[in-house]
């Protein structure tokens, strides 16, 4: 070895080559600019061993980016980075440049939610009910707006306020939003308190431009004796009107038949009347709900078979308690090629569904015979002559069931609609009357009798509903009250009600219009005030000129536009 020669040991080289990496990786930085971080050489770098002090070490990673970002080997053998946060893959760069992975940090959304960044907002979208027309806009979790929400959700479908304490539904509503802060059933309860009454107090307010109000009674379970509760549930609702501020804007009430309904409705006529607030002098207060008519119809019906009722409802119930009686009648079915239906078990105290088990078995009339001889256990099977009864009581049901399910609607106008049914009712009880069947005249006796109930004074407001059909207007009553009313001049009587009733409205409406009008455009001192039993009536220098010309004008006076409208073709 010569004197100009060096000698370095194995470590102290390896010492030296070390800081030359580090000299040439301050020379990548600056290279690259500071988005290098400083990252590993992932592709040329030694692996270190070890233990061994003589095999050549690694680059240290000591950029940021590692702390949510590692090294993944794929099936294939190929190395990637992956980010830990959305699985998303990167291919590794052989001068260890960290560019691309700081990028895809900086707007990796599952990264900011779960490090709670502020520097990029969540996007929310919302549709505004067309396909091409959307908002977009920056999302904030806001803890009142989640509450306000979540009292709305309780309300409509009547959950209990510890729903929202339940673990399961806290972890769903953890998964599917982060941000999410649990509500406790006080909270909950306090939250659904308020919704009302913010509630309350809107349609109050909305309630005040309202001049008539159409109400069906329908008071909360009271605890007192049948002969008080009349009086009870007229007071109770008197509190109600004047809480929601409506004492004198009621027009009608609906009630069903019941006799305390009689007396409850009788005190409330007399209040009102009191006070002059009743139109077409109380004609049109009291209305007698035409769903229950229906139901007490029916009731009677079913309660001309209600032993033949009885057995097929204990017959349906057999076989619904066991999967193989299931079975072994739908095999009978299959082998008849019958349609495939299921025996449906009905609720007693709901005479549609009774209607639909009792329509539903007809069906089946060949099949259960059949299956008694398979289960000598079944003996629930009705004679043909029960089956015949069944079938001419379900013909009767059967347009009933369609009166019931029109006048019940809720997502169309159905005033209009209530007479016409109403009317198919009687065709169809005049028809049974006769009917060659004793227990169908029997059954149709009865159902006379209460419908007469309701008709028995001329159901005025359904009869104005109908008027007001262009379709139908007054032509319409005259056609179907000689079919209602017996004799013809009851009938005719009635049909000149309704006819003074629509131009009392009319004239009523007109002078509400008028007032309106008058107040609005300030014109009060221009007009003479002059009080009429029911109403204010406004006769202004115009109406006085007018009311000149009819007396000592010849020619024809101008029609009303209820005139015109009734006197137009349907």
């Amino acid at each position: 070895m010569s004197n100009g020669d060096s000698y370095t040991s194995p470590l102290i080289d390896n010492h030296i080559e070390d800081v030359n990496n580090i000299e040439e990786s301050m020379d990548d930085d600056n290279n690259n600019g500071s988005d290098n971080d400083n990252g590993n050489s992932n592709g040329n770098e030694s692996v270190e061993v070890e233990g061994n002090p003589f095999q050549k070490k690694g680059r240290k990673k000591t950029s940021k980016v590692w702390n949510e970002m590692k090294e993944v080997v794929l099936p294939d053998g190929t190395k990637k980075v992956e980010c830990t946060w959305c699985k998303t893959k990167f291919a590794i760069y052989s001068i260890g440049v960290t560019t691309q992975l700081k990028r895809h940090l900086d707007r990796c959304l599952r990264c900011k939610i779960a490090l709670g960044g502020t520097k990029q907002k969540i996007l929310s979208i919302e549709s505004t009910g067309s396909d091409s027309l959307i908002n977009v806009s920056s999302f904030t979790y806001d803890y009142a707006k989640v509450r306000e929400v979540a009292s709305h959700m309780i309300l409509y479908h009547e959950y209990p306020f510890m729903q929202m304490e339940h673990v399961i539904f806290n972890k769903f509503m953890k998964t599917a939003i982060p941000h999410w802060q649990k509500i406790t059933r006080t909270i909950a309860k306090a939250d659904c308190v308020s919704t009302y009454e913010i509630h309350k107090k809107k349609l109050k307010s909305l309630l005040k431009n309202i001049k008539r109000i159409t109400t069906k009674a329908c008071p909360q379970f009271l605890q007192c004796t049948t002969a008080s509760l009349g009086i009870i549930i007229a007071d109770a609702l008197h509190k109600c009107f004047i809480d929601w501020g409506i004492e004198n804007k009621v027009s009608t009430i609906t009630v069903d038949n019941a006799k305390y309904n009689d007396t409850c409705l009788r005190i409330l006529k007399y209040n009102f009347a009191l006070k002059k607030k009743l139109p077409l002098d109380e004609k049109i207060f009291y209305v007698r709900c035409c769903a229950h008519i229906v139901n007490l119809l029916v009731q009677d019906g079913l309660g001309e078979i209600g032993d033949i009722v009885d057995g097929i409802r204990e017959g349906v119930k057999y076989l619904a308690a066991s999967a193989a009686c299931l079975n072994q009648f739908s095999e009978i079915t299959k082998q008849l090629e019958l349609p495939s239906k299921r025996l449906i078990l009905d609720c007693p105290t709901r005479w549609n569904s009774t209607y639909m088990m009792l329509s539903t078995a007809l069906e089946f009339k060949v099949v259960i015979p059949r299956y008694q001889k398979r289960d000598l256990g079944f003996v629930y099977v009705p004679s043909l002559e029960d089956w015949v009864k069944v079938e001419n009581v379900c013909q009767v049901l059967a347009i009933l069931n369609e009166v019931t399910n029109i006048i019940s609607g809720s997502a169309y106008p159905t005033s209009n609609l209530f007479f016409t049914e109403v009317w198919r009712m009687k065709e169809i009880l005049n028809a049974k009357s006769v009917d060659e069947n004793d227990y169908i005249r029997a059954m149709v006796f009865k159902d006379e009798e209460k419908f007469d109930k309701y008709w028995g004074e001329c159901n005025l407001l359904m009869a104005i509903g109908v008027a007001l059909d262009p379709r139908c207007k007054i032509m319409f009553i005259e056609f179907c009250f000689p079919k209602i009313y017996h004799p013809e001049d009851e009938a005719n009587k009635n049909i000149v009600m309704v006819r003074e009733a629509l131009y009392e409205l009319t004239m009523s409406m007109f002078l509400y219009i008028l007032q309106l009008t008058v107040s609005s455009l300030k014109l009060e001192k221009y007009v003479l005030l002059i009080h009429l039993p029911n109403e204010k009536f406004i006769i202004t220098r115009r109406y006085k000129f007018e009311s000149f010309v009819r007396k000592a004008d010849t020619i024809q006076p101008m029609k009303s536009d209820l005139d015109i409208y009734l006197e137009e073709s349907v």
